[in-house]
């Protein structure tokens, strides 16, 4: 049987009686999206999709209905297992359907684990702790999802290009005459043509690498949730392949987005880092700007279209106008250039690098790269993995620091092209380290700044010894290691010096101690 819009509203609005499920029911619930019907009822959620044709989605048949259900639960449970539990046809009859059953099939639903509304993090607000686990979820997923077949048309640059050329085009014609909104377009479609053509050789050789991969295609705020304790990412999007079929780095750029527009920009760089350096994936940076504008226009172009409803009332029009001009005034702060430059810390183990590098992260507009992360990449190791290597062996050899220099050099350079200011994490207790960082700084024609950390040895040797323990560090360097840096290491010639901020790391800084280095960052250029 084949249902319209207004029959399968009669069916849906007959479900919502107790004995339509075969479980208690109360409390019941129907919400309603613009493609979806949900009922709430009980411990569990039926999403019910409308017989709608939009061009990027097609719902129009039973069978349409059938498959895309079965994709949503093929395509949830990877991130979302314990919430996505089956697809169960509607069966009975118009007036009088049910969930399950034998006869006639009305029509099917995904059934879901309900969970309450409070958890999603677009209502509760996200905390770092959280941030750090959806990053890591997020590059685990993204590790283990299938990549794009080289014949297939995901990722290539064209198709890439052609929903953010259409953001433009359908916006334009959604704002009637208003020349100030429509003239605000102008530089964003001007500014994304552009990128578009200077990233065209890296958006094909990112299809060639495997970055474009069947990803979840929706991952904001509002599609994750704490449930359990448990980090649960849902809703991704089943109706349309082009839209999941996509670049790694577009979908952390989502995410990024969203942050940044809930108010919350020292998380979103928090998230980007912390996925980053569980990825690898520097080498995509490049691009991140490009998807975080298309993805804040993606946003700006629903608002825009609730704004050009005719029935929509005044009161209503008003915030969903300031919501929009949000959504633009974000995609304009995007195209700013930011000012690249580069940052290197300086100090013993246990001297606060790391610690001061996070807090810098989240106070501002800065990408890290840490040396104990990369030293252990470049060996096929996770960052947590304990080598038990003794004092200058293993990768802790002085041929395995020489590569591990030479591949922050090498993440480095592409990032500070692409403008991004960089901080890397390291000792940089060899002069011949510093030089070769403080070269690359002049051939990027960028300034640098070389962070001088210093306190008492008995401060770092209880801190090193107090991280072996927690063993919750990618470092591994134990006292032994400490004595030897600090009896080995090259001093600071004078045009170091010049470029060094000197810092007492004896206490962790706080607030006011934060500010002050990044205004005396921000006095010496960088």
């Amino acid at each position: 049987m084949e249902l319209d819009l207004s029959t399968q509203a009669r069916m849906v609005e007959a479900l919502q009686r107790p004995e339509a499920f075969d479980h208690p029911a109360d409390p019941l619930q129907h919400l309603q999206t613009h493609i979806s019907h949900v009922l709430l009822a009980g411990d569990y959620a039926y999403k019910i999709k409308k017989p709608l044709d939009l061009g990027f989605l097609d719902f129009s048949t039973l069978e349409r209905r059938r498959f895309c259900c079965e994709e949503e639960l093929r395509l949830n449970r990877r991130l979302a297992e314990r919430i996505y539990l089956g697809v169960v046809p509607i069966t009975g009859s118009v007036e009088a359907p049910r969930f399950g059953g034998g006869g006639e099939v009305l029509d099917y639903a995904v059934r879901m684990r309900r969970f309450p509304q409070d958890a999603l993090l677009s209502r509760r607000g996200p905390a770092p702790a959280i941030i750090d686990r959806i990053a890591d979820r997020a590059a685990e997923f993204h590790a283990a999802i299938p990549a794009a077949a080289s014949d297939a048309p995901y990722g290539d640059p064209e198709a890439v290009f052609f929903p953010m050329q259409q953001n433009f085009d359908q916006i334009r014609p959604l704002l009637g005459d208003d020349a100030r909104e429509l003239a605000r377009l102008d530089p964003l479609e001007a500014w994304t043509g552009e990128r578009y053509r200077s990233l065209h050789d890296l958006l094909g050789a990112r299809k060639a690498e495997g970055h474009v991969r069947e990803c979840h295609g929706d991952m904001h705020l509002g599609n994750i949730a704490l449930v359990d304790g448990q980090v649960v990412i849902f809703d991704g999007i089943e109706f349309n392949p082009d839209l999941r079929w996509i670049d790694v780095m577009n979908e952390a750029a989502f995410l990024v987005m969203d942050l940044e527009q809930a108010g919350h920009a020292g998380l979103a760089r928090r998230f980007l880092n912390r996925w980053l350096e569980r990825t690898g994936d520097y080498a995509g940076l490049p691009l991140l700007d490009f998807y975080k504008v298309y993805r804040a226009l993606v946003r700006a172009k629903v608002t825009a279209i609730r704004l050009a409803q005719p029935d929509l009332p005044a009161a209503e029009r008003t915030s969903v106008l300031a919501e929009y001009g949000r959504y633009v005034a974000l995609a304009e702060g995007y195209i700013q250039p930011r000012g690249a430059r580069l940052i290197l810390t300086h100090g013993l183990s246990g001297s606060g690098k790391t610690r001061l590098g996070q807090a810098l992260l989240e106070a501002t507009p800065l990408i890290r790269i840490r040396s104990d992360v990369e030293r252990k990449r470049l060996f096929g190791l996770a960052a947590e993995a304990r080598t038990g290597a003794p004092l200058e062996g293993g990768i802790y050899t002085p041929e395995a620091g020489r590569r591990t220099y030479a591949r922050l050099r090498e993440l480095a350079r592409p990032v500070l092209a692409a403008g991004y200011p960089v901080l890397v994490d390291a000792t940089f207790l060899r002069a011949g380290d510093r030089k070769a960082f403080a070269a690359l700084a002049r051939e990027e024609g960028v300034p640098w700044t070389l962070l001088d950390l210093e306190a008492p040895l008995e401060i770092l040797e209880a801190r090193v010894a107090g991280r072996l323990t927690e063993g919750s560090d990618a470092s591994e360097a134990g006292i032994e290691v400490l004595h030897r840096q600090a009896a080995t290491r090259d001093p600071l010639d004078p045009e170091e010096i010049r470029h060094a901020v000197r810092l007492d790391t004896s206490e962790a800084p706080d607030a006011a101690g934060l500010a002050a280095v990044v205004a005396e960052l921000s006095a010496k250029g960088t």
